[in-house]
């Protein structure tokens, strides 16, 4: 009897999350608006987006059921912030199809030599894509740079939403996973700089990495995405 009661009242609070999920889709709690969380997609159109030299969002770009989506061979290029942010705290939730890349770049600005860049937080399938050969270009790397524990990542399989936190303050970058911490490090380190050399922005004038602040970028790669829920929150230095 105890066991039945238990059981039912588990299928409640399943369908009670399930439900108040379903209805906080790109909003945001009381509790968020008073730590300053700031939502960056409404859900229905993509206000405060542009394309990386200012245009309006393309057609490539869907926004259908709360999802902001680049579908696959839509040619819909990268679409950026119209703001800047330095120390933040940013939060996105992402879906991708099989065999697709992507990727969520912050810090992104013009460098005087090496063109357009931002740092990236990786978004791959690591089994099927073809950009998976180096542990520095899996999902939640930082691409071609650092990358993610292997002990701590728990990424769900294609078709299925993960949900990505960036930490940033004052040169200290965080990487999270679904809730895990995957990336910890410092711009100004020697083994983040070491890392840097090694990698493809090893000749960008200033120095990869070093900028102070930059727009956040969603990455259309060829392949579809879908990304929603995505809020910020400025941490003041």
């Amino acid at each position: 009897m105890q066991l039945r009661k238990n059981l039912c009242f588990l299928m409640l609070l399943i369908s009670f999350v399930s439900i108040t999920q379903a209805q906080t889709l790109n909003e945001l709690t009381r509790s968020e608006k008073k730590k300053g969380w700031v939502l960056l997609f409404d859900g229905t159109t993509a206000n405060g987006w542009t394309t990386t030299d200012g245009k309006p969002v393309p057609a490539g770009w869907k926004i259908e059921d709360g999802n902001m989506t680049a579908a696959a061979g839509g040619k819909g290029g990268d679409i950026i912030t119209a703001k800047e942010y330095a120390n933040f705290e940013l939060m996105i939730d992402y879906r991708i199809d099989s065999a697709s890349n992507s990727g969520i770049k912050y810090f992104f600005t013009r460098y005087d030599e090496g063109g357009n860049l931002g740092m990236e937080y990786q978004i791959l399938d690591d089994e099927l894509a073809e950009d998976n050969k180096k542990a520095n270009h899996l999902t939640g790397s930082l691409y071609d740079i650092l990358p993610p524990s292997k002990l701590m990542k728990k990424v769900n399989p294609t078709g299925v939403w993960n949900t990505v936190r960036i930490v940033s303050e004052n040169d200290r970058v965080q990487h999270w996973l679904n809730g895990f911490k995957i990336l910890d490090y410092n711009k100004t380190s020697k083994g983040f700089k070491e890392a840097v050399a090694l990698s493809k922005f090893n000749k960008t004038v200033p120095a990869f990495g070093s900028v102070k602040k930059g727009h956040i970028l969603l990455q259309e790669h060829g392949g579809q995405v879908s990304f929603r829920n995505i809020k910020i929150r400025v941490i003041k230095p």
